[in-house]
């Protein structure tokens, strides 16, 4: 079909990925929300990597019953993003118990993912079959052959040094052994990623640099949207009214009070005839209001003079 804004547009766009969220069908067990067939009561969980959604008991390990975590990511999405197991040791928050993986409840395979991952178009989480665990962080090791004197000395100052502004690899020497089940996360881990070169490019290799970007999560969202609704609600009068004199709050009161006096009556006689308000209505009535207020000033100012 036809873009109507670009006509020139190709008609089929390469970049798109499509995945079986495009067909209404999500978590491991590739089933519709709402299920007809599913009488099991249970929430559902999106993963903030590949944002699929998955059923609580389908994740490998039972949510945290409290509200310390925020986010979550998938078993797949772990796979492919492994060195997030060392920040799981160490900030990650616990799950209550192991619980029985989708393929033994429901003979679903939990590891069942498609090659391609995109975050663009909320697919479902995917292993690359070319992304090895080696992809976790740079290695440590140094192949340069030992010197003499204080070049030695140097070099080994110079390693020192960066291994440690890698946190990852701080993190990754208390590593526990990996899982296959989702991960928990609080609400500023974010903030807590190793930033360093070598980590930053493996992000990009990886394709999860928005996970550095700690407005771009659900609690940044609502918040931000609790702040708009808690603005819009503020009456328009009381934040005008905060900004004035005291004399410019009493005429300001008086004013409104002669324009909410005069809109009712006004509004009153399309009540009493049983007739529908149109745009044109409301703008004859304020333009009659503008007209009259332009005659008490000029009144005014002819007594004036």
């Amino acid at each position: 079909m036809e873009c109507k804004l670009f006509p020139e547009k190709e008609n089929l766009n390469t970049g798109n990925k499509y995945n079986e969220n495009f067909f209404g069908l999500y978590c491991t067990c590739k089933r519709p929300y709402p299920d007809p067939e599913d009488e099991t009561p249970d929430e559902m969980i999106q993963c903030i990597v590949c944002e699929d959604w998955f059923h609580a008991r389908h994740l490998g390990a039972v949510p945290p019953e409290h509200l310390e975590y925020q986010e979550m990511v998938c078993q797949c999405c772990m796979d492919r993003c492994s060195f997030l197991w060392a920040y799981s040791s160490k900030i990650g928050v616990p799950a209550v118990t192991k619980i029985t993986p989708a393929e033994v409840e429901e003979d679903v395979k939990v590891d069942d993912c498609p090659v391609e991952t995109t975050k663009a178009q909320n697919g479902p989480c995917t292993k690359s079959e070319d992304v090895k665990e080696e992809q976790t962080a740079p290695s440590t090791s140094c192949d340069q052959k030992p010197v003499n004197g204080d070049a030695s000395n140097s070099i080994k100052t110079e390693m020192k040094s960066e291994v440690k502004s890698c946190r990852l690899q701080e993190y990754q020497e208390h590593q526990k052994p990996r899982a296959n089940t989702a991960t928990y996360w609080p609400s500023n881990w974010r903030s807590k990623l190793c930033r360093c070169d070598q980590c930053m490019k493996m992000y990009a290799d990886l394709e999860v640099l928005f996970l550095l970007d700690e407005n771009d999560t659900v609690q940044a969202y609502e918040n931000k949207g609790k702040s708009e609704e808690a603005q819009e609600s503020r009456d328009p009068l009381m934040t005008a009214l905060s900004t004035m004199n005291r004399i410019q709050q009493v005429e300001l009161i008086s004013e409104y009070n002669d324009l909410k006096t005069e809109l009712t009556d006004y509004l009153k006689k399309f009540a009493e005839e049983g007739k529908v308000v149109q745009t044109q209505d409301i703008q004859k009535f304020f333009e009659d209001l503008r007209s009259r207020k332009r005659q008490r000033l000029d009144g005014m100012q002819y007594y004036c003079s």
